[in-house]
């Protein structure tokens, strides 16, 4: 449904909903101040709907249907317990209905509220409303295209750091399958790598992975499948797509980014400290030499230029952040060693002569 006919909905439901308090007011009383609070309490309670509306889209299906099991025991408890054991001590209805009001209410709050935690421990025989989502999907984690072809998440699963089950759907598999199918030759390579991935995958001995059928037709772009999927699981999202972790976050869906943890992983680099590099190429600024750590962030060493080609050790004068991550600026050790020395060297003043 796309959002022009969802607000055409909405105002179809407030227009129904003020429509219809105005009108019961005006049945009951003949007074315009009692339409006009009728009319304003059917949009109160319009907008009543449309919040409970969207609260419920982020519960999952077994919740609701625990939820709603737990108020319907909740209140039949209550009437037993009434039955049994308050009824028949009053015979005065002003004093009964307020005491059954009671009971209903706390019974049915705690059956709600049971219902709703234990939701997730239901298992039905034979129904599988998202193909194989496993039990606890709120810690399941969905695979965009993206991270698949970068390989990464293979890496991190084998260390058991992931928990949870990791789900494939079959729209991101039918990308990879376009990818790999491509007349390019990058896109083919980067496409076959994708599947060799999920192969590797699923041959993890401690990793639950699921390729799942649940697809959404009207729907077209993957990256917006994967955000309605992600909502109706309660999953995360795992990517490096830093569009896709955006407009994921927008709508509340959690992201899980591959790149951010690179990042976070990356070793500490303080000014003042000394590490020894390979200067490799010419920087951009005249006589500066770019380097590489291990783990690829880039080094450029002030006057590096001319030992292109030579490990050296390099001082570490600042570190920059950048949105693409970390960069380190250094200086050549022995240039930091001449100008102490130069600073050490002591000139005598001509009075001490």
């Amino acid at each position: 449904m796309n959002p022009l006919d969802s607000w055409i909905l909405y105002l179809l439901l407030l227009i129904i909903c003020g429509w219809s308090g105005y009108g019961l007011m005006k049945g009951l009383t003949s007074s315009p101040q009692m339409g006009l609070a009728g009319l304003i309490g059917g949009l109160l309670l319009a907008g009543l709907i449309l919040l409970v509306e969207k609260r419920l889209k982020k519960v999952p299906l077994k919740n609701l249907l625990g939820s709603f099991i737990g108020l319907i025991l909740g209140v039949l408890i209550a009437h037993l317990i009434f039955k049994a054991l308050i009824s028949h001590l009053f015979d005065h209805p002003p004093v009964v209905l307020p005491i059954l009001g009671l009971l209903y209410g706390m019974g049915g709050y705690i059956g709600l509220q049971i219902g709703l935690k234990k939701g997730e421990e239901f298992h039905l025989p034979g129904w599988k409303p998202f193909g194989k989502v496993p039990p606890g999907a709120g810690n399941t984690k969905i695979l965009d295209t993206s991270v698949i072809i970068d390989g990464r998440i293979a890496d991190i699963t084998e260390t058991g750091f992931v928990e949870g089950s990791i789900l494939i759907p079959t729209f991101v598999l039918n990308e990879l399958q376009h990818i790999a199918d491509s007349s390019d030759p990058i896109k083919r390579t980067r496409g076959k790598r994708g599947l060799e991935i999920l192969n590797h995958l699923q041959k993890q001995a401690d990793i639950d992975v699921r390729i799942i059928d649940t697809d959404y037709p009207s729907v077209k772009e993957v990256d917006a499948k994967l955000i309605e999927l992600a909502k109706e699981i309660s999953g995360k999202i795992v990517t490096n797509d830093s569009n896709l972790n955006k407009v994921a976050e927008l709508q509340g869906i959690e992201v899980l980014n591959i790149n951010a943890l690179a990042n976070s992983l990356r070793p500490v680099v303080l000014p003042g400290e000394e590490i020894n590099v390979k200067i490799l190429k010419e920087g951009k600024e005249t006589g500066q030499g770019v380097a590489y750590l291990d783990d690829g962030t880039m080094i450029v060493v002030d006057n590096g230029r001319r030992q292109i080609g030579k490990n050296m050790d390099v001082i570490v004068t600042s570190v920059l952040q950048t949105p693409a991550g970390r960069m380190i600026f250094a200086r050549l050790k022995e240039e930091t060693s001449r100008e102490n020395r130069g600073k050490d060297y002591y000139y005598p003043l001509d009075s001490e002569f």
